[in-house]
C-alpha cells in the first residue's frame, strides 16, 4: 500500500529542516522514521501543472497541464496521458483522493474513491482536519483484502486572502472555534508573535512580511496535526506495517521568489519517505539529486509494476512517453554514487494571463534558467498580489522607503534571457555569472543538456523564441531560426 502526502505550497517550515520556531511535532515524528530528503525539487513552480506531473511522471510541457486547471484558466492534460490512476487501476490496486484534486479532464485521472474540490467545498476536503480523518477512516475501511494508493492532498498552508479574506491570509482562522470561524474539533491552533519568525532570505525583512509568515506558521500547524491524524488513522487499520509513506509540496511557498519561479525557494521542496520494510534507511539523510518527476517511477517500482511506452499488441491503447525520472526505491538502501547528475524544470503559465515560459537544469553546483518571454516583465498572480508581502513591496517602491530586502522591484520584474549560477558560492542566486568568458564551457555544457531534455520531452517551446520548430513528431526536430531580432 501507499499513502501520498502532498502540502499547497509547502516549504521548510518544520524543526527537521532546522526552522526551529514554526512547530511541526507529527512531520518531524514521520522524519524520524524516514528517509528526509535534502535535495528535493519540483519540475515546475505552480499548482496544477506540478500535480499532473507528480501523477503522470511527465513534465507540465509534455502532459499538456500547462497552467492552473480551475475556474478560467482551464489548463488540462491531454486524454491520451496515462496517469498513476488510471495504471494502478488496470493492476487491481484501489486508487483514492482526498483533498485538493486540481487536475483534468476526469478521463486522465480516475480515482476510485474521489473526495476533492469537485464535490466539496475545497475548505472541509483540504483544510478541515477532522474531515479529512474520517475521509481517511471511510477509504481504510474498504481495502481489507485489495492493495490500495491513497493521495492526500492538503489545501494547507495554500493563501486564501484572495478566495476567503474572512479567515485570514493564510485561512489561519478558518476552523479555529473564534466567533463565525467555525471549530475543526481535532486542530489545536499554534499562534505565533511577528517579530519571532523566522525570515527566509528571499523574504524582505519587515513587520508586514513577518506578521505574513506568522499567519503562515499557524496553518502549517494545522497541517502538521493533519499528517498525524491520518498516520493515526493508518496504524488504527492495521496498515502501518505494510504502506509505504511519501510526504512532499507541490511548489514553494508564496512569497517573493517562491512560487511562480525557478529559483531555489520556488523549486526545492521537503520530501521524506517511510517504508515499512525494516532494512530501509530511517532516521537518515539523502542530498541525493532528486525531482518529483521520479514520484510516479517510484510508486510504480514499490507496486511492481513495468511501465512501458509501447501500446498494447490486445488493445487499442496509445503508447506512454518515456519517463525520465528514476525509482528512488534504491535510496533506500544506501546513497549512490552520483556523477554530474541533473534535475530539471519547465514553467509555462500559472494562470492564464501569466505566460512567462522558463525552462532550466539544475546540477550540485549550477543552475541554468532560460527564460523565453524575457522581453516581458515578470508576472504576479493574484493571491500573492493581495498579500501583505507583496504590498508592503509596493508600497515601500511607490514612496522610496528601504524594502529590507535584497532585491528590488525592477530587477524582480525584468529578468535576462539567461541566468547562470554558481550554488556554490552563490546560494541565494544574486550573482548572474552567464557572460563571463570562464563559464562558457559551463553554460554550453549545461545548455545542451536542457535541450536534450526538451528534445526527450518533446517541447513545443523547444525553439523560442528566436526559432519555430519543424519536423515534429520526429527523431530529429529541427530549429528554423524566425529572424526576429531577438
Amino acid at each position: 500500500n501507499l499513502i501520498f502526502y502532498v502540502a499547497d505550497d509547502g516549504g521548510f517550515e518544520m524543526r527537521s529542516y532546522l526552522n526551529k520556531i514554526c512547530q511541526s511535532p507529527n512531520l518531524d515524528n514521520l522524519a524520524k522514521e524516514s528517509l528526509l530528503f535534502n535535495n528535493a525539487y519540483s519540475s515546475v513552480s505552480s499548482c496544477s501543472p506540478s500535480r499532473s506531473s507528480l501523477l503522470t511522471g511527465l513534465p507540465s510541457h509534455q502532459n499538456g497541464m500547462y497552467g492552473l486547471h480551475h475556474g478560467i484558466h482551464h489548463f488540462n492534460s491531454f486524454e491520451k496521458v496515462q496517469s498513476l490512476p488510471t495504471i494502478l487501476k488496470k493492476k487491481n490496486i484501489r486508487t483514492g483522493i482526498i483533498g485538493k484534486k486540481h487536475v483534468g479532464p476526469d478521463s486522465v485521472y480516475p480515482f476510485d474513491f474521489s473526495q476533492t474540490e469537485e464535490n466539496n467545498s475545497i475548505l472541509q476536503v483540504g483544510r478541515n482536519i477532522t474531515k479529512i480523518k474520517l475521509l481517511v477512516r471511510e477509504f481504510l475501511s474498504h481495502n481489507r483484502t485489495q492493495p490500495f494508493f491513497l493521495y492526500v492532498a492538503f489545501h494547507d498552508p495554500h493563501r486564501c486572502g484572495h478566495s476567503h479574506p474572512e479567515y485570514g491570509n493564510f485561512c489561519e482562522k478558518f476552523g479555529n472555534g473564534d466567533v463565525g470561524m467555525g471549530t475543526i474539533l481535532d486542530w489545536h491552533p499554534i499562534y505565533y508573535q511577528w517579530d519571532q519568525v523566522k525570515v527566509p532570505y528571499f523574504v524582505q525583512n519587515t513587520e508586514a512580511a513577518r506578521r505574513d509568515i506568522a499567519a503562515q506558521y499557524t496553518t502549517i500547524s494545522r497541517l502538521d496535526q493533519g499528517v498525524g491524524l491520518v498516520l493515526k488513522e493508518l496504524e488504527d487499520a492495521g496498515f502501518k506495517d505494510n504502506t509505504l509513506v511519501i510526504y512532499t509540496s507541490d511548489n514553494g511557498i508564496p512569497f517573493p521568489n517562491g512560487r511562480t519561479n525557478l529559483y531555489e525557494p520556488g523549486l526545492a521542496e521537503p520530501m521524506m519517505i517511510r517504508s515499512p520494510i525494516p532494512e530501509h534507511r530511517k532516521n537518515s539523510v539523502t542530498y541525493s539529486l532528486t525531482s518529483l518527476l521520479d514520484i510516479v517511477p517510484t510508486l510504480l517500482d514499490w507496486f511492481n509494476i513495468p511501465y512501458t511506452n509501447e501500446p498494447s499488441s490486445d488493445t487499442n491503447e496509445v503508447s506512454s512517453p518515456q519517463l525520465t525520472g528514476k525509482s528512488l526505491l534504491p535510496l533506500l538502501n544506501q546513497e549512490p554514487v552520483e556523477n554530474n547528475t541533473a534535475i530539471f524544470a519547465s514553467q509555462t503559465h500559472h494562470e492564464v494571463t501569466m505566460y512567462y515560459p522558463m525552462r532550466a537544469i539544475r546540477t550540485k553546483r549550477y543552475k541554468l534558467i532560460h527564460n523565453i518571454n524575457y522581453k516581458m516583465p515578470f508576472p504576479i498572480d493574484q493571491d500573492f498580489f493581495v498579500s501583505p508581502t507583496f504590498q508592503d513591496i509596493l508600497n515601500r517602491t511607490r514612496t522610496n522607503q528601504p524594502l529590507k530586502w535584497y532585491k528590488t522591484l525592477k530587477s524582480y520584474y525584468e529578468r535576462p534571457e539567461w541566468e547562470l549560477y554558481d550554488l556554490k558560492y552563490d546560494p541565494e542566486e544574486m550573482n548572474n555569472i552567464v557572460s563571463k568568458p570562464s563559464v562558457k564551457e559551463i553554460f554550453t555544457d549545461l545548455y545542451e543538456r536542457l535541450l536534450k531534455w526538451q528534445e526527450t520531452t518533446e517541447d513545443p517551446w523547444l525553439c523560442a523564441p528566436k526559432g519555430v520548430q519543424t519536423s515534429r513528431n520526429t527523431k530529429n526536430p529541427q530549429c528554423m531560426s524566425l529572424q526576429n531580432f531577438l
